[in-house]
């Protein structure tokens, strides 16, 4: 099942995604995604952010090749960090590059949307707190994350968290293939089998540090490629099975 957020007439709805048709349904996000009867057509609606995270739970070096990339050790826990929900943003929105930062990077990613507040979850049981999985862009201001030697300013500006363009529910997370390009050239290509730490540890290990409510996102670690964006580029995070999550960068205030 494919679902998504959309705006249609001023209105935010939720609904299921058949083709090029949305069904919309009743409630929000996390009932009993019944349908109402009324559907659009995907090109008459604009898509949103799929979800209203109250938080990013994201993971840093969690391929074995970004970790070479960037001349880390492979870490022997997950290293999380946040992401709030003031940097969120969903396809075909804007990037915007911060006047503070001169190497502003895309990191494309496989993103997982929590159904139900966990805590303090086992690895066995972590998917029964799944809804589905989303594209995810961990945008970063890599000049900034050098400089101060950790992540949060360089993460946390507005629009650094790109997400969309659909929530799919049939995902296998444990072989996904995720892939970035940039302008239309593949620039990242690796697939989730790959991951240090697999997403059923993430969310148990999340969710012992960290409640995760309804709506928030793991976004579960970036392969080898990643590099600097433009103002004027495009930049696309394209996941087999759910689809594209297209943005454009541009400059702050422009």
């Amino acid at each position: 099942m494919k679902i998504v957020r959309f705006n249609t007439e001023g209105s935010v709805k939720y609904g299921i995604l058949t083709g090029q048709r949305i069904q919309a349904i009743k409630g929000g996000l996390f009932g009993s995604l019944q349908t109402t009867g009324i559907s659009y057509q995907l090109r008459q609606v604009r898509l949103l952010a799929p979800c209203v995270p109250s938080k990013v739970v994201a993971v840093g070096r969690n391929y074995r090749s970004h970790a070479a990339e960037v001349n880390q050790p492979l870490p022997d826990v997950p290293f999380i960090f946040l992401k709030p929900s003031t940097s969120v943003i969903g396809p075909e929105e804007n990037i915007i590059y911060p006047e503070a930062s001169h190497q502003v990077d895309y990191e494309g990613e496989l993103g997982v949307v929590i159904k139900k507040r966990a805590w303090q979850v086992s690895a066995a049981k972590a998917l029964d707190y799944v809804l589905g999985y989303t594209c995810f862009n961990d945008v970063t201001a890599r000049d900034i994350q050098s400089h101060e030697k950790q992540s949060t300013r360089a993460k946390i500006f507005d629009t650094f968290a790109a997400v969309g363009p659909l929530i799919e529910t049939e995902l296998d997370p444990a072989k996904a293939a995720v892939e970035t390009y940039l302008n239309g050239e593949l620039k990242q290509q690796d697939n989730t089998r790959n991951l240090i730490f697999p997403v059923t540890e993430l969310i148990s290990f999340a969710s012992h540090v960290v409640t995760l409510l309804p709506g928030d996102v793991i976004a579960t670690g970036t392969p080898s490629g990643i590099g600097p964006m433009q103002p004027g580029d495009t930049i696309e995070v394209r996941i087999a099975g759910i689809g594209t999550l297209r943005n454009h960068v541009v400059k702050n205030g422009g």
